[in-house]
């Protein structure tokens, strides 16, 4: 009897476990053909690891740097770990996380975050949070971003989140309810699309210049555990037009860089060097590259990584450079499939812009 009842018990444990979780995948924002930025983070796990540079970062290092150029031009094989608004200490987390999978001999960090002193909206913790797996890095995430309100039990079970999304599933969130196609080249967030800049917003007076205190924290933070691995760490600052980058921010960084002996680059001051042209290399007028923005910047960054750090050219690694071409394939087939789209639509003729060549191999 009780063997009977203890085989009952597990049973209806499992079941029950079974189709909790089956809730949560279906419920669960697929970020597929909508806000796909929420796809960014959970999509590494899916790489194979063992690259020579990681990125952290917002919005704008995952759509300003290009890890097939960085291949194609110099066999640096790099990774983007970056979602949009990522706050310094959902940074830090995910490269304390990714060491713990590899060990690059660069990490890139995009300073612009260092705006923000404390947790801003749930929105975007949902983007860098919820892709990322169960581990000990993303707990201590968890509690650094949460906001007031927000309740930790959520991250760690997000049905208690979802559970309202009924009205809102649609036939994708069954379709990707367990795997979802590629969406992303080794964290690149690719657009073709062209919108020049016309106008660039003026930076407006703050009371105050200084960045806090949890935000050098974490920056500190970024820089021991960067120095206690052996790992070069880059500063940068993308050349976006807005939001503003104040000279006051840069003297910060200058100065920090400089007192922490770490290779600081604004390309804000390097646009021309860069070969950026705001008429053509932006999709939403300055805001963000678009993918020709991209690649410059990736080809000149490249340059300084290889020139700096000694990089390794590893295009003559056979079983590397084949995994590598399969990807730069699936790169020339979005950009080609994209722009495509675009000309369907007439965008690129009122733009007089036309597709490039593409060595997308079917």
């Amino acid at each position: 009897m009780f063997k009977k009842r203890f085989l009952t018990a597990v049973a209806v444990i499992l079941i029950m476990t079974g189709t909790l979780y089956l809730l949560e995948r279906l419920l669960m924002p697929k970020h597929v053909s909508a806000i796909v930025e929420g796809s960014l983070i959970e999509e590494y796990y899916k790489e194979e690891k063992g690259h020579d540079v990681i990125f952290v970062g917002d919005c704008e290092v995952y759509e300003s740097f290009s890890p097939i150029t960085l291949w194609e031009h110099y066999g640096i094989t790099s990774y983007i770990r970056g979602s949009a608004q990522q706050l310094i200490w959902q940074s830090y987390y995910l490269l304390e996380e990714t060491l713990k999978y590899e060990k690059p001999e660069v990490v890139v960090f995009n300073v612009l975050a260092m705006q923000y002193d404390q947790p801003q909206k749930e929105a975007y913790n949902r983007m860098a949070l919820d892709g990322m797996r169960m581990s000990l890095s993303k707990f201590k995430s968890i509690r650094a971003s949460m906001i007031e309100d927000e309740k930790f039990i959520e991250y760690l079970f997000p049905l208690l989140r979802y559970h309202s999304r009924w009205s809102e599933l649609t036939a994708e969130d069954l379709r990707y309810m367990f795997r979802k196609g590629k969406l992303f080249h080794n964290g690149y967030y690719m657009r073709v699309d062209v919108k020049p800049v016309e106008t660039v917003p003026r930076g407006r007076k703050l009371a105050d210049y200084q960045f806090g205190k949890n935000a050098y924290y974490y920056l500190d933070r970024m820089v021991e555990l960067c120095k206690e691995s052996d790992i070069e760490l880059v500063l940068i600052k993308v050349p976006s037009l807005y939001p503003y980058w104040y000279d006051e921010w840069e003297a910060q960084m200058e100065d920090y860089a400089q007192r922490h002996g770490l290779m600081y680059i604004n390309f804000l001051e390097l646009i021309e060097e860069v070969g950026i042209d705001f008429a053509q290399d932006t999709y939403d007028a300055g805001l963000h590259l678009n993918v020709t923005g991209a690649e410059k910047m990736s080809v000149y960054f490249g340059k300084v990584l290889q020139n700096t750090f000694g990089l390794e050219d590893r295009r003559n690694e056979v079983d590397l450079s084949r995994a590598w071409q399969q990807k730069a394939d699936f790169y020339y087939r979005m950009k080609e499939d994209q722009y495509r789209e675009l000309e369907e639509y007439g965008y690129l003729k009122s733009l007089g812009a036309r597709p490039p060549e593409s060595t997308a191999v079917d």
